[in-house]
């Protein structure tokens, strides 16, 4: 006689926390311009680190975060940056990172997540951050659709709207915070994040080697102005001396750099022209 084989407990289903920890993980080693470490949402931030909730919240957390960036301008860039200038690269900074790790999880699986300004930390000395995943939206097809803490929206048009009020509600806090400090109104704001939700996906596409699936998702989240939103990713084409058409676009919101490097005004700053354009595509800037 044989004795049957107890079958193998079944493991639990991982988390959403679990399932986006892995989604991070895989962002971080494809985006070199990205230095972020998922951690669990127990963990209490070290000395070394605060959060975004505390960045807009303290005035002393925000000082020393904006002192920080003062610092490293002078170093990298030999130059004494405006007050307002300084708000300005720092919260672009702050917005771009955001940006990614919102729509990095909806580029790699359709997946949005939502993080809190809390759960965004950021390192007080470099340019690391630690982000702690929780819940996420996602489509009924998902394998995750069901489990607690996922919800489900029923199709591609809301996860992609569920995307922009994510982004937007995330950094809400922050903007109202640094608002005074950059000079600016709520448009210019507000136009700021839009470019860099755009700039997020258009890397994305990049990093995976696939830049027109970088442009088409952007086009997607922001085809249009859609508040709080001033406009949407409203990219062209520039065709170089070789007939290759090329994606390029231009900011609402100016991160200011033009300030920093006159001569160096960013790709798809308003002060740089086209003919600017295909110069550095062509000569690989």
């Amino acid at each position: 006689m044989f004795l049957a084989l107890a079958s193998a407990p079944a493991l639990p289903a991982a988390g959403p926390s679990v399932l986006l920890a892995a989604a991070y993980r895989r962002l971080d080693a494809a985006c070199p311009a990205l230095d972020v470490t998922p951690v669990e949402p127990s963990t209490v931030p070290g000395q070394g680190w605060f959060d975004g909730a505390e960045l807009a919240c303290r005035e002393d957390f925000l000082n020393a975060w904006l002192e920080r960036h003062v610092r490293q301008i002078r170093v990298r860039e030999a130059h004494e940056p405006r007050p307002d200038v300084v708000a300005s690269r720092a919260l672009h900074g702050y917005l771009w990172t955001a940006a990614v790790l919102h729509a990095g999880p909806w580029y790699l699986q359709r997946r949005v997540p939502r993080l809190r300004p809390r759960d965004l930390r950021l390192s007080r000395t470099g340019e690391a951050y630690q982000v702690v995943p929780a819940a996420f939206a996602c489509l009924p097809d998902d394998p995750a659709a069901g489990r607690p803490g996922v919800r489900v929206l029923p199709g591609v048009e809301a996860l992609r709207a569920e995307l922009r009020a994510a982004v937007a509600d995330h950094v809400r806090p922050l903007l109202a915070a640094m608002g005074p400090r950059l000079r600016r109104g709520p448009r210019a704001l507000w136009g700021m994040v839009g470019d860099d939700l755009v700039s997020a996906l258009w890397y994305l596409g990049r990093m995976h080697g696939d830049e027109a699936r970088g442009v088409q998702e952007a086009e997607a989240v922001l085809p249009r102005a859609l508040a709080p939103y001033p406009g949407g990713a409203a990219f062209r084409r520039l065709v170089t001396r070789d007939g290759r058409e090329h994606p390029t676009r231009t900011r609402l919101g100016c991160c200011l750099y033009y300030a920093i490097r006159p001569a160096e005004a960013c790709a798809t700053c308003p002060r740089t022209d086209d003919a600017e354009r295909v110069r550095r595509i062509e000569e690989g800037c």
